[in-house]
């Protein structure tokens, strides 16, 4: 027989059992208002420790995934910053290129700096340009600064070039001024300079000129920037003077070059000055800060524009929403008064 404790147990759990499902009946046949009513008040009442707790994880996961976002952009910018740098010089070379191109007026053919896979010699350069686009043998070839080398053998769609720090380059020169020729060739200590030969001993060529292709021999025409004195590199026997040059271009920095097809004819004039050069280049700069800058002052204008417009329609919502004293009403409402109506009356 069942103790007076089980008995009492069990009514209660009975009684529980009922109200539950009284409560649910209710909860399912009543109207919408009144189960919305007693949702809300649940919500607000009872379950509100577990609705914060919810609405925290919810926050902490939109956190997380917001911190996992930001954090995939802060990586991927730092990784474009890195190559930012080699994008300007390649764009500011590019550009050099094509202003170069614009100033010649011989037929040449552009051509990309490839990659050479098998062993070659380290003196020569591989050309993405061939006989297909009309490249031949002995073209010269040239970068935006000066005289890069000449090719030395043109297949179907590629061509090597022999730099001039080959052994067996050689170009006939001259000074800007004129007062000196003679023929440029490497440095025999392969120190990665140019040696200015065959100047008479009673020409003496300052520190700093600018020595050019003279296009006697019929392969690089006149004009092509091919270095600049440094200083003497030795004297012969009293009848020689031996100029150091340093070079006008740098094959192994070069990305892209130029192939002049026709090497007849003065191109000095398509190779400015370093002045010139820097001049250009500031103008250039000029003309991207003067670009940015009025972007920078038609964006300001704009946001201004919509700070001011958003402040009218404040100012207008809050005019419209502010309540009318009654007095005012009643005085807006009132009749005016009678005017006054004179005595002719003698």
């Amino acid at each position: 027989m069942a103790s007076a404790s089980e008995r009492s147990y069990t009514r209660r759990d009975t009684v529980l059992f009922v109200v539950c499902f009284g409560l649910s009946l209710f909860g399912l046949f009543a109207p919408p208002s009144w189960s919305q009513g007693i949702s809300a008040g649940l919500r607000e009442t009872v379950l509100r420790p577990l609705v914060w707790l919810q609405v925290r994880a919810e926050e902490g996961k939109t956190s997380r995934v917001r911190l996992r976002a930001i954090t995939e952009q802060r990586d991927s910018a730092s990784y474009l910053a890195q190559g930012l740098p080699s994008l300007l010089a390649e764009n500011e070379r590019l550009r050099q290129l094509l202003s170069l191109s614009h100033r010649l007026s011989t037929r040449y053919v552009a051509a990309e700096v490839l990659h050479q896979a098998q062993a070659t010699d380290g003196r020569t350069l591989l050309l993405s340009a061939g006989s297909e686009d009309g490249v031949a043998a002995f073209d010269p070839v040239v970068a935006p600064e000066g005289l890069i080398g000449v090719v030395l053998n043109a297949a179907e769609r590629s061509s090597i070039v022999m730099t001039w720090a080959h052994p067996e380059f050689r170009v006939s020169a001259f000074t800007v001024n004129g007062n000196a020729a003679g023929v440029v060739a490497p440095s025999a200590g392969g120190d990665g300079v140019l040696e200015f030969r065959g100047v008479p001993y009673r020409d003496s060529v300052p520190v700093g000129t600018l020595v050019l292709s003279s296009g006697l021999g019929g392969v690089y025409p006149k004009g092509i920037p091919v270095g600049t004195v440094t200083g003497v590199a030795r004297e012969q026997l009293g009848w020689e003077r031996v100029y150091r040059l340093l070079p006008a271009a740098n094959p192994g920095s070069v990305a892209h070059v130029l192939i002049l097809v026709t090497s007849s004819g003065d191109v000095a004039h398509a190779f400015p000055s370093d002045s010139a050069l820097a001049a250009q280049r500031r103008d250039s700069l000029e003309r991207i800060r003067l670009a940015d800058s009025v972007a920078q002052a038609a964006r300001e204008a704009r946001e201004r524009r919509a700070d001011s417009l958003a402040a009218l329609r404040r100012d207008t919502t809050r005019v419209a929403r502010r309540p009318v004293p009654v007095d005012s009403a009643r005085k807006a409402a009132a009749p005016p008064p009678p005017a006054a109506v004179k005595d002719s009356t003698p």
